[in-house]
């Protein structure tokens, strides 16, 4: 289950590419269009910088930045950055010890396609994405 940490986070980048071409976003500003708690994006943001996502500038003029362009984001390094890892079962997990099970496990082929069906989703949704829906329902 995606917690509300990596679907505000989420909401945090679509923000900042949406606001941000001309510089710093201040965060309560961010937090007022979002209707969001300050102080629990201040621990969303400082994730998103330190997983090299944003960039945080303080003083006048301050706030927060996307590093990159938001068509380079994908959504799933934004929740796995937030979250952790996708995969659904331990065996399966980036540096899991091998399973003395794996070649009898008649699970292990099903949480395999699922996990490259949720992988292959999200990190094939480009943030990009994300404002296109957004800005097609303004439209509507």
């Amino acid at each position: 289950m995606i917690s509300t940490k990596g679907r505000y986070a989420i909401r945090v980048m679509i923000d900042l590419a949406e606001n941000g071409r001309e510089g710093c976003v201040p965060l309560k500003d961010i937090a007022a269009r979002q209707q969001l708690s300050r102080k629990y994006l201040e621990i969303i943001v400082k994730d998103l910088v330190s997983g090299g996502l944003l960039e945080g500038i303080s003083g006048k003029g301050g706030g927060y930045r996307l590093v990159r362009k938001p068509e380079e984001y994908t959504v799933g390094e934004i929740i796995e950055l937030t979250e952790g890892s996708l995969t659904a079962v331990a065996c399966l997990a980036d540096g899991a010890a091998p399973c003395p099970r794996a070649s009898t496990c008649q699970t292990l082929p099903l949480w395999a396609e699922y996990d490259k069906l949720t992988h292959d989703f999200f990190y094939g949704k480009r943030l990009t994405d994300l404002l296109n829906k957004d800005q097609d329902r303004r439209t509507q």
